[in-house]
């Protein structure tokens, strides 16, 4: 009846330092169930701290701890009782550890080395010690400017990358806590190791890929704390005793790889040395999100000898991470192996859109280490391919791709019976799963990598879907609220290392979008207050740069960045919608949403203040943007969603918008022209106001622009650009050309919320709205989404002339389901729900597009002699070439004058 017992959106979390929130679910296979009182109880040392007593409420998500003070360092049991109202009690047991609580427990102190400056290897300290007596238990806690790892006996004490992860390191550095009671030897001499590397904080970093960001000197600060059988406990800290080497791994940095020799002597520099005092570290704090780990791994999928000789081998999937070998017999003098995202036209490894990172690692060693299993410890690239070199014979067993990525739980899953859709959801999840390690960078492979305000903005909802996200934009957010100021605002990038800029809309209005979009997902009332000031710091800082109008028309803006809608020839990245009327779009937007944040926190006098302040903006901008008929200063498709989905202009003009937005569609035959503004909210505007149909239309395109196309084209991941690769195979050469990209994954959500019809109506989903829409082209579906109170699901087929759908509502919610072709909802509790009912709607998707050739089109659908009576003279006409294998798309590009020919060809086959 009760599961999955969560604290602090973790399963028996160790090493925590905020206040407990415990939530749970509640399972029945009954209708209408939902919780009439809770208990729960924590014990700590065998007493009992916290004992809510019966509690009458429906309460299950994020129920804040309210007992004594807890001790750091301490071990909880917590057991929550559950009564439904079917008079059903339910229990389920979990745990907490507490971690150091403050920084005045870390007992160890900060250390680094003395090797001289042209030294490359990475430091390993170590410290040598023997106990005598049983263990109970024992904890080390760490952390580092820098990147670490620890060995105990040889051992790595955890499955964690990239410990301590990337925050703004001097405001904020996060510890770790790992337990390692059955790693240490009881009665034996023991080692304990800590391999460090310069990582984000010292290793290269952004476009000029320049070092010492944070500082010039790595350090680790670390202490194992032992707790013995007989109450005793020793603490072992670094300090001036512990030993520096450099062992295998001679070269680290996060852009250009590794490298690492087996064959060489351990290299010895004397004791460690205390750090010098004047270095500036932020407050030390326990690991806020999940950890980054290895979460798929993929053997080879096909051995590759390129035209140019170049022995490569393909892992079918782009990603982030790294290359685990084992390790061939040599035939050069080290085994090197390089990434890549793609091959090149002529089938060649390609690596131009790398920009200055190497992407490289190296490993030397003698045949006393062939057959060992080895990977890279302090760095990821973004890849498919691998080109080896230096083991010609090598055997593509050996190599195992390993995914990277923050460890966060699948909550998301979406499938239907259109292969190509099916492929482009898998490109949005490795789209996120590549791009969110530790903090949510742009791109896992060129030298950037960098957690860009912007792309996370608009990718939030999707991301949220796929992934529980709470915990991991908690930490980011928290980030960016420190590295928020009155001066500059909020910075393009979190953590920043860009320096001053002044704030810039979409981007900077993550501070806004994505705590709203985290209350709504997860009712988290806790996290939306923490994050308040930082939403209010937004909207003010907006408000001080208005002019005397009321708006914001000053300072650099990204625009719609990377639209299609740009004059010929231009190289303006911005698109081709007024910047200002996007900036200010923005700054009602953010407006309006940190009202209702202000309304939902009980915060009235702001609630009073922003909602006059957001209709002054409102007022401000039709004067500027609208006029007295309707018509916008800048009529592209961006202009016109954010318009509409806004909610910015008088209900007497929104017809004449949206009749705008419907005829550039249709002016660009059916294809979108957006760009990072526009996209994410393209479709879901459109299906709200009545053309889910023109919605439709769009995504299932198949030819440039549009997902489909680059799935087309092989894609496994979201593209930076509808056009990273051209119908001809070759490749964007602006320098900025990443094949995975997040933002344009922004359309997932559409799938969820307007296919599968799953939103909530409160936050956290405890009131829900399933209402999906037919889509053409998508004769079944099956979505499902892990909510805070449990799952939702929603399944449709249309076979034989019948609809059939099923819908899941989780215990403890309600839900509102609205039927395609029925006219009135149904509010419902929780279960099952089963219906089926006749139709007429053809869900059939005509697939003739723009990048099928004339012979498929011939041989599938009509043949040869009825195309030919078609179109007279057809076999004459150059298209001919199409039955040879040049796509239309090719055709085009030599030849424009044959395109309305040939989509006259098109809508006569359609019409068959």
């Amino acid at each position: 009846m009760i599961r999955d017992l969560q604290i602090c959106y973790q399963k028996n979390p160790i090493g925590l330092d905020e206040l407990p929130r415990f939530s749970w679910k509640l399972s029945s296979e009954k209708q209408n169930v939902m919780q009439q009182a809770y208990q729960i109880q924590v014990i700590g040392s065998g007493q009992m701290v916290w004992d809510t007593g019966i509690v009458e409420s429906e309460q299950s998500v994020l129920v804040p701890y309210a007992g004594e003070a807890l001790l750091p360092m301490t071990v909880y049991q917590v057991q929550v009782s559950v009564w439904d109202n079917y008079k059903e009690m339910g229990q389920c047991l979990g745990s907490f550890e507490t971690g150091l609580m403050t920084e005045e427990n870390f007992a160890g102190m900060w250390i680094t080395h003395a090797m001289p400056e042209e030294e490359n290897g990475c430091p390993v300290y170590s410290k040598v010690f023997t106990n005598n007596k049983k263990i109970r238990n024992a904890r080390i806690y760490a952390t580092a400017l820098g990147v670490y790892e620890i060995c105990v006996n040889g051992e790595k004490v955890s499955d964690v990358f990239f410990a301590p992860g990337w925050t703004s390191y001097h405001n904020r550095l996060q510890y770790q806590t790992y337990d390692v009671t059955e790693i240490l030897q009881e009665a034996q001499s023991n080692e304990i190791c800590i391999l460090s590397a310069n990582g984000w904080y010292k290793g290269e970093l952004g476009f000029d890929a320049r070092p010492n960001r944070y500082g010039n000197k790595t350090a680790v600060r670390a202490v194992l704390v032992i707790e013995y059988e007989d109450g005793t406990t020793e603490t072992i800290g670094t300090d001036e005793s512990w030993d520096v080497t450099v062992r295998e791994l001679r070269y680290s940095e996060i852009y250009h790889g590794e490298q690492y020799d087996f064959s060489a002597e351990k290299r010895a520099y004397g004791k460690a040395v205390p750090l010098a005092e004047a270095v500036k570290i932020g407050r030390i704090i326990a690991q806020e999100s999940e950890p980054v780990r290895i979460t798929k791994r993929f053997a080879v999928k096909e051995k590759i000898i390129t035209p140019k000789g170049e022995l490569v081998f393909d892992f079918g999937q782009n990603m982030a991470g790294f290359v685990e070998v084992v390790l061939p017999q040599l035939t050069g003098e080290k085994l090197v192996i390089r990434h890549a995202e793609t091959l090149d036209k002529d089938g060649n490894f390609y690596t131009e859109n790398l920009r200055t990172a190497r992407c490289t690692d190296s490993y030397i060693y003698g045949a006393d280490m062939v057959g060992c299993k080895v990977h890279p410890r302090f760095t990821f690239h973004g890849f498919r391919y691998i080109c080896v070199e230096g083991a010609a014979d090598a055997d593509a067993a050996a190599f195992e791709a390993c995914a990277l990525h923050t460890d966060m739980k699948q909550s998301g899953t979406f499938t239907v019976d259109h292969p190509l859709i099916n492929q482009l959801q898998s490109n949005i999840e490795w789209g996120q799963r590549s791009n969110f390690l530790d903090v949510p960078t742009d791109c896992p492979q060129r030298d950037e990598r960098l957690g860009w305000t912007g792309d996370a903005q608009v990718f939030s909802g999707t991301a949220s879907y796929n992934f529980q996200t709470a915990n991991f934009f908690k930490k980011w957010l928290r980030d960016m609220a420190v590295e928020t100021n009155a001066e500059w605002g909020v910075p393009h990038v979190v953590p920043n290392i860009l320096g001053d800029q002044a704030g810039a809309a979409a981007w900077s209005d993550a501070a806004t979008i994505i705590p709203w979009n985290l209350y709504r997902i997860y009712g988290d009332v806790q996290l939306l207050e923490e994050e308040y000031p930082l939403m209010k710091a937004w909207v003010e800082y907006m408000r001080a740069h208005a002019g005397e109008n009321g708006l914001w028309q000053n300072g650099f803006q990204y625009g719609d960045w990377l639209a299609l809608d740009i004059e010929s020839g231009s190289t303006d990245r911005t698109g081709g919608t007024d910047k200002y009327l996007v900036a200010n779009a923005y700054y009602a937007y953010s407006t309006n949403l940190l009202r209702k944040a202000a309304e939902e926190l009980g915060y009235a006098e702001d609630a009073a203040a922003y909602a006059s302040l957001y209709e002054s903006i409102l007022a401000a901008y039709n004067e500027e943007f609208v006029t007295k008929t309707g018509r916008l200063v800048s009529e592209t498709q961006t202009a016109c969603v954010l318009m509409l989905y806004f909610d910015l202009v008088k209900p007497e003009h929104r017809p004449r918008i949206l009749e705008t937005l419907e005829k550039n569609i249709g002016a660009h035959h059916g294809h979108l022209t957006t760009g990072f503004v526009g996209t994410p909210y393209l479709c879901h505007c459109l299906s709200e106001e009545g053309l889910h149909s023109v919605a439709n239309e769009i995504v299932l395109k198949e030819d440039f622009p549009s997902w489909l196309y680059a799935v087309k084209k092989g894609a496994t991941t979201i593209w930076e650009r509808w056009n990273s690769i051209q119908p001809d195979g070759s490749f964007d050469e602006s320098g900025m050309n990443s094949l995975n990209h997040y933002a344009y994954g922004s359309i997932g959500s559409w799938f969820y919320e307007k296919v599968a019809g799953i939103t909530p109506l409160a936050p956290g989903y405890k009131k829900i709205s399933v209402a999906p829409k037919l889509t053409k082209g998508i004769m079944e579906y099956k979505a499902g989404y892990e909510s805070v109170y449990g799952l939702i699901r929603s399944e449709m087929s249309c076979k034989d002339g019948k609809l059939s759908f099923t819908i899941e509502i989780p215990a403890n919610t309600t839900a509102i389901i609205t039927l395609p072709e029925k006219e009135e909802s149904m509010e419902v509790g929780s279960g099952v729900y089963q219906f089926a009912y006749e139709t007429n709607v053809n869900l059939k998707q005509e697939r003739f597009t723009m990048e099928s050739t004339l012979g498929e089109l011939v041989a599938e659908e009509l043949g040869r002699q009825m195309f030919e009576q078609l179109v007279p003279g057809m076999l004459d006409n150059p298209l001919i070439k199409f039955a040879y294998g040049m796509t239309i798309s090719e055709l085009l590009v030599q030849s424009m004058d044959a395109k309305p020919l040939y989509m006259a060809v098109i809508d006569a086959l359609n019409n068959q």
